[in-house]
């Protein structure tokens, strides 16, 4: 006989066995089911460039943790120089030729454009979630470029898969085998 599911809780190791006229359950495992996501984050704008520095792009997030009754906009600020070694750290040009490299050359160059766009994005959600793993106060405030450097280094190198996905999502391409080193 199978297990049971029910919403909250999922059943492990779920047998039963008969003996004679009667059916009876063993001893199950229960494990809770994982809790809901503390914040809803949502992508408001960006990347853009910060007015008055040169080299700083920032994406602005709306975020809203679940006991709040309102949220709040973080703006992620991040120089060109971390982009580039993040990008470098990632081997994301080498991914990026990988996965486009069917497309026409023309499709190739704006894909290309949108996909650095989309890296940017992706960087900025990591160092946002590190902010958020850290304890955020409800008010719209900015993450400036020097905050976290190293952190959001091992962050983005830690979630590779996670961003090229973002980006192939996005950018609705199929990918074949095309992972990062």
């Amino acid at each position: 006989m199978d297990g049971i599911l029910s919403s909250r809780y999922r059943a492990v190791n779920e047998t039963a066995v008969e003996i004679g006229d009667h059916v009876t359950i063993r001893a199950m495992a229960v494990e809770h089911a994982p809790e809901p996501l503390l914040f809803r984050v949502t992508l408001f704008v960006g990347p853009q460039p910060v007015q008055g520095k040169p080299f700083i792009s920032s994406c602005v997030f709306n975020v809203k943790k679940r006991s709040w009754k309102g949220g709040i906009q973080v703006a992620v600020a991040i120089t060109q120089s971390q982009i580039d070694t993040l990008s470098t750290d990632n081997d994301f040009s080498r991914w990026l030729a990988q996965a486009l490299i069917d497309l026409s050359d023309e499709d190739r160059q704006s894909h290309q454009e949108r996909a650095h766009e989309l890296f940017i994005q992706a960087v900025c959600w990591c160092k946002l979630d590190l902010a958020l793993q850290s304890g955020i106060a409800q008010e719209n405030q900015c993450l400036a470029d020097d905050t976290w450097i190293a952190e959001v280094r091992d962050t983005v190198i830690k979630r590779r898969n996670f961003i090229t996905s973002y980006i192939a999502s996005e950018l609705d391409l199929v990918l074949r085998n095309v992972t990062a080193p």
